[in-house]
């Protein structure tokens, strides 16, 4: 059983089109931990809009807040507060593929981060990447945390329009692993999700 935490470099980068491709390429189960904001259109509702296949498993989040803000202060608008133990492994023995909330350094209590609560699962990373200006400064950025941490990198997938130069400077200095290209989809569909996965190697 894997444990694969898909995380970005910040918000809108582009976890839950990576989240989805992998899910079906792998054909495993689907975790969001925490939902903040969009109640009535999660990333769960949205994931089982884009997954075919029958084996994918979609457990429940831990907490579900109201406001798209970070989850620190989206439990304190709702009158809550997050307890790290409470944010278990839900049990399946199919791979899994567990979506963070913004990237690694996203608070979730006064002492814990998005980065902590992957080093409490276990799990190893997928990081998304996304050009944009600033995107090699915060992809760097974010594999030096994840190395300081000492964590499983299992590679980098870059999302949206390709910038040739800022990719190959990303991946020559981290030494760190290209597991695929998405490109920009207009419009999610099941259809683009199955072929984005035919260019994944993971």
């Amino acid at each position: 059983m894997r444990k694969i935490f898909v995380t970005g470099i910040g918000t809108d980068v582009g976890k839950t089109v990576v989240s989805a491709v992998l899910v079906e390429k792998l054909k495993a189960d689907y975790w969001k931990p925490i939902q903040a904001g969009h109640l009535n259109n999660s990333d769960s509702r949205i994931m089982q809009e884009l997954i075919t296949n029958e084996k994918t498993h979609f457990h429940s989040e831990a907490y579900c807040f109201s406001n798209p803000v970070a989850p620190i202060l989206a439990a304190e608008m709702d009158g809550m507060k997050i307890n790290m133990s409470k944010i278990k492994m839900p049990e399946t023995r199919n791979n899994i593929i567990i979506e963070g909330a913004g990237g690694l350094m996203v608070p979730l209590t006064p002492k814990s981060m998005i980065v902590d609560l992957i080093a409490a699962l276990d799990a190893e990373v997928v990081l998304v990447s996304k050009n944009y200006l600033g995107s090699i400064n915060h992809t760097l950025l974010s594999i030096e945390l994840l190395k300081q941490r000492k964590l499983t990198i299992t590679g980098i997938i870059f999302n949206g329009l390709p910038n040739e130069e800022s990719e190959k400077y990303i991946l020559n200095y981290s030494g760190i692993r290209c597991l695929g290209r998405i490109k920009h989809a207009p419009k999610l569909t099941q259809d683009f999700i199955i072929k984005s996965g035919a260019g994944i190697t993971i």
